[in-house]
């Protein structure tokens, strides 16, 4: 396994809690009449539910900036940076960001905020819901030379939510290939949406062709379902579950972050 998750994590097969933000100004679900110390007040809210409930590292998202945007507008991370600096003495455990769909946006948050790692689309072209979806790793990974982001670790979704490749392509081949060409820090599996169940065959398969890079299972994670999975990826990103009834829509839940990290600590 890469060196650079146990620099960053102090403990095997960490758990990466979401903080999902509220839409944000520019976004069709903005509310104005709560406004931005609204977004504020929620954030520090979710943070400290995650970090009662014992995660190793929590990823930053505007969640509910739907539909998303792959190009955004400057107000989105721009207000993403107002909300971390504004918690960022609360945080104490590692973090990352991620401006949904936008890895260049994301790169520039992680550097303006301190976050150790973002997880993004880099590469491929999908169709998907939100229309065509291009991307240019190249380009993506000179910005990150640019702005001095070496340290900022890049985890790539090799299986995009809501997305699928133009050209149909082997999962094997593709990982293998993402790995020579565009030399990631981390691979992130997911299912369809946020919430739904990453396949343990998809997961096995990745894993096997990584290498040394570090594999990531993006959504799904539960109790029931954490010991399978954790058993070929390095590490889980949790968010639906740890909400209230499991409601992607509702507020982070302390009693079910403590249920999923006591089992995560159980299987280490």
């Amino acid at each position: 396994m890469s060196a650079w998750l146990d620099e960053v994590f102090p403990v095997h097969k960490p758990i990466i809690g979401m903080c999902h933000l509220p839409a944000l100004p520019g976004d069709p679900g903005f509310d104005k009449s709560v406004g931005m110390e609204g977004i504020i007040a929620h954030a520090r809210k979710e943070i400290g539910a995650l970090q009662e409930g014992g995660v190793d590292g929590i990823l930053i998202s505007n969640e509910f900036s739907l539909p998303y945007l792959t190009h955004t507008d400057p107000i989105t991370a721009i207000s993403m940076a107002r909300v971390i600096g504004e918690v960022r003495d609360q945080l104490a455990v590692p973090f990352g960001v991620n401006v949904l769909w936008d890895a260049v946006a994301s790169i520039d948050l992680a550097v303006a905020t301190g976050a150790a790692f973002v997880r993004e689309v880099f590469t491929g072209v999908y169709a998907s819901d939100f229309g065509m979806w291009d991307t240019n790793v190249g380009r993506t990974a000179r910005h990150r030379k640019t702005v001095d982001a070496e340290k900022v670790r890049l985890l790539f979704n090799i299986v995009p939510e809501a997305a699928s490749y133009v050209a149909a392509r082997d999962l094997a081949q593709l990982t293998r290939s993402t790995v020579f060409n565009c030399v990631p820090d981390g691979l992130c599996v997911s299912g369809l949406t946020a919430g739904a169940p990453t396949d343990t065959s998809t997961l096995k398969t990745v894993k096997e062709h990584a290498g040394s890079v570090p594999v990531f299972v993006n959504t799904g994670v539960r109790p029931d379902t954490l010991e399978e999975s954790i058993q070929f990826a390095d590490a889980g990103i949790v968010g639906t579950f740890f909400k209230k009834d499991g409601k992607f829509e509702n507020d982070v839940d302390v009693a079910r972050v403590k249920d999923l990290m006591s089992v995560a600590i159980a299987v280490r």
